[in-house]
């Protein structure tokens, strides 16, 4: 490779460095956060190959499928990895980071972070304007009902959220100062559980239509969310180059501390996509204890739980759930019931 671009992206701007093989600065610019404003940059490289890196974040995809169809050579860089690299320089700037960046970029000294593909980021935009607006309907529900005790009401601890509307509504028509005061926050909140409820649809059937996930929810315990879920997080299974790997890298495995002596196994490193971690947990829970069906990870799980404990247990049934949905999706295999009984 003949140079290295570093890019220090922000939201409106970004700080162009550019490299030669040996380390040298041939330039450094600054340009507006534009695919046309940075290739107009990169026409001022000399002739020769380019490679271009820049730290993950929220402009990733846009800036690497930009620049990629441009015909560069594009890596997007682990920002963990290169934020621990950019701590050692005295003084931080979006110049001094961009040349960092490039010699990161030209050093190797960096993990490549996979560009998920545009139906992944649609189905996890779904996924995440349905738990938002879910978010806000029980936040204003949680509202209501500590506004309530201020007037000496209390309501059951358990409502349903579809008949909360019903049960609340009569008893603050019935009094003039708390209709005054909570009617706009039911109304406000029976307009976001509408919204929630289509966008719950929505997501159901996404997740329906697409083979892929249809084959995770055989699997006991796995719905709709956990499924469309763990499809939008992986989107392409060979990214992968072993099933236990998957996992790891969605914070399920343990932390690990080994130095001379030491060796010190710790709690689950939690690294990864929060929200898939949370959905393969809620899925194993419903798998051990409220699901009828009978498999061998089941029972593998209540041996566990045995011996182990409930929580120990349910996220060693997660971490398997990752493994064996990867391995169905790369093997094009279907789910396997067996009876309980042999599993035993």
């Amino acid at each position: 490779m003949d140079y290295y671009v570093g890019l220090d992206v922000s939201l409106r701007s970004v700080a162009v460095c550019v490299i030669d093989a040996d380390g040298k600065h041939v330039f450094e610019r600054a340009a507006a956060c534009e695919i046309e404003d940075i290739l107009a940059c990169l026409r001022e490289v000399p002739q020769g190959q380019c490679r271009i890196g820049f730290e993950s974040g929220a402009m990733s995809q846009h800036l690497h499928s930009g620049l990629q169809s441009a015909g560069f050579d594009v890596v997007c860089m682990e920002a963990r990895q290169v934020n621990a690299a950019l701590s050692a320089m005295r003084n931080k700037t979006d110049k001094t980071d961009a040349r960092g960046i490039a010699q990161v970029l030209r050093s190797g000294w960096f993990s490549k972070v996979f560009i998920k593909s545009h139906e992944a980021h649609a189905y996890r935009a779904l996924l995440s304007s349905r738990k938002a607006v879910q978010k806000k309907c029980i936040d204003l529900a949680n509202e209501v009902r500590g506004l309530y005790r201020v007037f000496g009401l209390r309501l059951p601890s358990r409502v349903d959220q579809g008949s909360f509307d019903e049960r609340v509504r009569p008893l603050i028509e019935a009094d003039p100062d708390l209709s005054r005061v909570l009617l706009p926050l039911l109304d406000a909140r029976a307009m976001l559980y509408k919204t929630y409820r289509e966008l719950d649809r929505r997501v159901k059937q996404a997740a329906s239509h697409d083979a892929i996930c249809l084959r995770f929810m055989a699997i006991p315990g796995v719905g709709p969310i956990a499924a469309l879920t763990f499809r939008a997080a992986v989107d392409d299974p060979k990214r992968f180059t072993s099933s236990r790997t998957v996992a790891a890298h969605f914070g399920l495995t343990p932390r690990r501390y080994q130095s001379g002596e030491k060796d010190n196994p710790g709690r689950i490193s939690k690294a990864g996509d929060s929200d898939v971690r949370a959905t393969l947990y809620a899925a194993a829970t419903a798998m051990i204890m409220r699901s009828v069906a009978s498999s061998e990870i089941k029972s593998w799980g209540l041996r566990l739980m045995r011996r182990k404990g409930h929580r120990r247990a349910l996220v060693a049934v997660a971490r398997k759930l990752a493994v064996v949905m990867h391995r169905m999706w790369a093997d094009n295999t279907d789910f396997r019931h067996r009876p309980l009984e042999a599993a035993l």
